[in-house]
């Protein structure tokens, strides 16, 4: 991303020059220095864009909308009855993803690994830059059951 703005940093910057030697060249000498000061404006302007945009990658920010697009992708897979959670995080420029999907209670193991599997192929082809996804499945239960209650004192709260 810092390569790309800088980049086209570069490219103004190689204009504005031959703009301020332009009109040096013409009989305005404050051209130059005019051009200089708002080279200096738009590589402070880079800067600040890139610096922010590092700083969300370092803080795991993600897009919200990709984290909604992958809830949209995961429901429409066959045998998904609800999606859990979903966690998204970029890996350099690849994107990551940990979801949670609901199957049927009733179904078998093999099922559900059938359907963890359709869930994560959807979503390496549908959800740009995803790379991997680690795609775990909980029964619904007809009584409500919490099947993680036995982890609830590890969690934090």
């Amino acid at each position: 991303m810092a390569d790309g703005l800088h980049a086209r940093a570069d490219g103004f910057t190689s204009l504005a020059v031959l703009l301020g030697a332009g009109g040096a060249a013409l009989g305005f000498p404050i051209a130059d220095p005019i051009v200089g000061l708002l080279i200096t404006v738009a590589i402070c302007f880079v800067l600040r864009d890139a610096a922010r945009e590092i700083y969300h990658r370092l803080m795991d920010a993600v897009d919200p909308g990709l984290v909604d697009a992958a809830e949209r992708i995961l429901a429409t897979v066959e045998g998904v009855r609800h999606v859990g959670s979903v966690r998204l995080r970029w890996i350099g420029h690849a994107l990551h993803a940990e979801v949670e999907i609901i199957v049927a209670h009733d179904m078998s193991v093999i099922d559900a690994h059938a359907v963890a599997v359709a869930a994560e192929h959807r979503l390496i082809h549908d959800l740009p830059r995803l790379r991997a996804a680690t795609v775990h499945t909980d029964p619904d239960g007809p009584d409500g059951a919490d099947h993680h209650a036995s982890l609830a004192g590890h969690r934090p709260a």
